[in-house]
């Protein structure tokens, strides 16, 4: 049984300026965590792999190996914050958490429902994101898509 979140009466939809600031917030976070693993992703080509320096990314092998690691390390960044308590680290910042249309936390499913459509919703020119502007209930296609919600927490009194 999934926690259910309290003060559900407090909260409101979360609008495109607070949904973009925690973006940004972690992006520079998720950033982070791919240099850390590009670094070790080289660390182990040359060290355990003996690859010389000149041949470091070269190769399908090597490009698509790097390309898989930083997509589970963003998606696990996400279901991680997104199923233990509705916000990442950005999320706080802003005062927002993802939850359920009845005020629980999200499932895994619903988690990586939201990941991938949520990036997908950045290819055409972000309109995915942009929804929430024409939505009647401030819904992006990522909410609409995992039957989740994005919503404003009240300040701290």
């Amino acid at each position: 049984m999934s926690r259910r979140f309290d003060r559900l009466d407090d909260v409101w939809p979360a609008g495109l300026g607070r949904r973009l600031g925690a973006m940004l917030y972690d992006a520079l976070l998720v950033l982070a965590l791919w240099i850390v693993i590009g670094a070790a992703h080289v660390a182990v080509s040359r060290l355990l792999w003996g690859i010389p320096p000149e041949r470091i990314g070269l190769g399908a092998g090597q490009v698509w190996s790097l390309r898989v690691l930083l997509a589970i390390a963003a998606l696990a960044f996400f279901t991680y914050f997104w199923t233990r308590g509705g916000m990442t680290l950005g999320m706080q910042a802003w005062r927002l958490r993802v939850q359920t249309l009845d005020g629980h936390a999200i499932g895994r499913r619903q988690s990586l429902v939201r990941c991938l459509v949520g990036a997908l919703g950045w290819l055409p020119l972000g309109l995915g994101h942009l929804w929430v502007l024409f939505d009647g209930e401030r819904r992006s296609w990522s909410d609409l898509a995992s039957g989740t919600r994005l919503v404003v927490l009240p300040g701290r009194r």
